[in-house]
């Protein structure tokens, strides 16, 4: 199964590589100063106090917050979808871990984890708590994009 994570995460680090050669070709900008925001990285950022975060959501249109704990199974299932949509969808991914950052947890209004926060233009848009598949969270990203 790690096999095939890592053939995929390759396929999608190949495929962001092409679009942004062509984008390049083409002649697009990529680091306009009217952009509202950054490229979102291809891998979560890890969140390291309540100022970083503000500063992930202020840099990018949509950012998807995970609040997770590393012994909570749901998580550890949850984890390649989120490392996924990172490196397939214009959000930028940000993780909080809720062990270590219990107040920024709480601002967040996760009472339990998984926790995941959309936030649109610096907003919080939507909230789920539990494991949710690829699909629902690529729509609910898309729908926000």
């Amino acid at each position: 199964m790690s096999d095939a994570i890592d053939d995929e995460r390759q396929r999608i680090r190949e495929r962001k590589k092409r679009e942004l050669r062509e984008r390049l070709e083409n002649g697009a900008d990529t680091a306009t100063d009217d952009s509202p925001s950054e490229q979102p990285p291809a891998e979560p950022i890890e969140i390291n106090g309540q100022d970083h975060l503000e500063t992930v959501v202020d840099s990018y249109d949509v950012v998807l917050v995970d609040c997770y704990a590393d012994w909570c199974g749901p998580c550890q299932m949850l984890e390649p979808t989120i490392e996924a949509l990172a490196a397939d969808t214009d959000a930028a991914v940000a993780k909080v871990d809720v062990d270590s950052h219990q107040r920024l947890a709480q601002q967040l209004g996760a009472r339990g984890v998984p926790t995941l926060v959309l936030y649109a233009d610096g907003q919080p848009v939507d909230r789920r708590v539990g494991a949710q598949d690829r699909a629902t969270l690529e729509a609910l990203i898309e729908r926000h994009s």
